[in-house]
Order: structure tokens, then C-alpha cells, then sequence
């Protein structure tokens, strides 16, 4: 009987989800909750990629396109989009997603780094890369991808 020399410190679990044609995945520690699309009430002078609030049993909610947060084109909305609630500190966000695709357990060490090609002014989004099966998955850096909305939305 062989042991698996590896820890629970060396894994990570994933949230996997599709923006446009790509997978993304964030820390399955942050998420909350998976819900259906809702259509959000718009609130103004926000950024354009806050979709605006829902109610979220009796908490108002604000639901951000990650897409749109991220440089990636914008499309149509459908019922196929689903809303990943997640809680950063004390903050709770809703990431307005195409799709959700999977829960995955990754070890730490094939995680890597990405490269640096982005401005120097705006925080890194992508905290990391990994590949599974010939998938790229970005890794993403739910502090700052957050932080920098709330900060636009102040």
C-alpha cells in the first residue's frame, strides 16, 4: 500500500467557469454560492462592468460582469449565465459568469506564474496559470480583481 506524499497544504481546490472561449477558475474557499442569472437593478455612476445589485435574501447584492472587468468583449446575456457569489474579506460580490464548468484539485507546485505583460498601473488580475488536459486555466486574483471594482465604484 502506497501513500500519497502529498498534503492537503500542497493542494488547491478550483471553481472552474468560461468567459467567451476561455476558462477561468478562482480559490472554491471564496465562493459561497452558485446562482441563476437575475437581471440587476442598475445603480448610477458605476462602472460599466457593474451590472448593478440584486437581492440576495434580503442582502443587496452588486453583480459584476467578470468579463467585462477583464478587457474580454461583451455579449448578450442568456439563462445559460450564471452569477458565482463570492466573499472577499468582508465583502460579498456576485461575478456575473457564462458558465460554470467544474471543481478541480490542483497541487501548488503546478501552478505558475504569469507572465508579466500587463500595465504597470492596474493591479494583476491573474494571480496564476495552470494547464489540465491541454486547458489553460488562469488563476484568478479575487483581491484585486474586487478591490479595484470597489475602488472604481467609490
Amino acid at each position: 500500500m502506497t501513500q500519497d506524499k502529498s498534503t492537503d497544504a500542497d493542494t488547491i481546490e478550483l471553481l472552474t467557469f468560461r468567459l467567451s472561449d476561455q476558462e477561468y477558475s478562482l480559490d472554491i474557499m471564496c465562493v459561497r454560492e452558485i446562482r441563476s442569472w437575475t437581471k440587476a437593478t442598475p445603480m448610477p455612476h458605476a462602472p460599466s462592468f457593474m451590472r448593478g445589485v440584486i437581492n440576495l435574501r434580503g442582502t443587496v447584492l452588486p453583480v459584476m460582469d467578470l468579463a467585462e472587468r477583464l478587457g474580454l468583449p461583451r455579449r448578450e446575456y442568456s439563462d445559460r449565465n450564471v452569477i458565482i457569489v463570492v466573499k472577499q474579506g468582508e465583502t460579498m460580490t456576485g461575478l456575473l459568469v457564462d458558465a460554470v464548468s467544474d471543481i478541480i484539485t490542483v497541487n501548488q507546485a503546478d501552478l505558475q506564474p504569469p507572465p508579466d505583460a500587463t500595465s504597470q498601473t492596474a493591479p494583476t488580475v491573474i494571480r496564476s496559470l495552470t494547464l489540465i488536459d491541454d486547458r489553460m486555466i488562469r488563476v484568478l486574483d479575487l483581491p484585486n480583481v474586487v478591490a479595484f471594482a470597489q475602488s472604481e465604484a467609490a
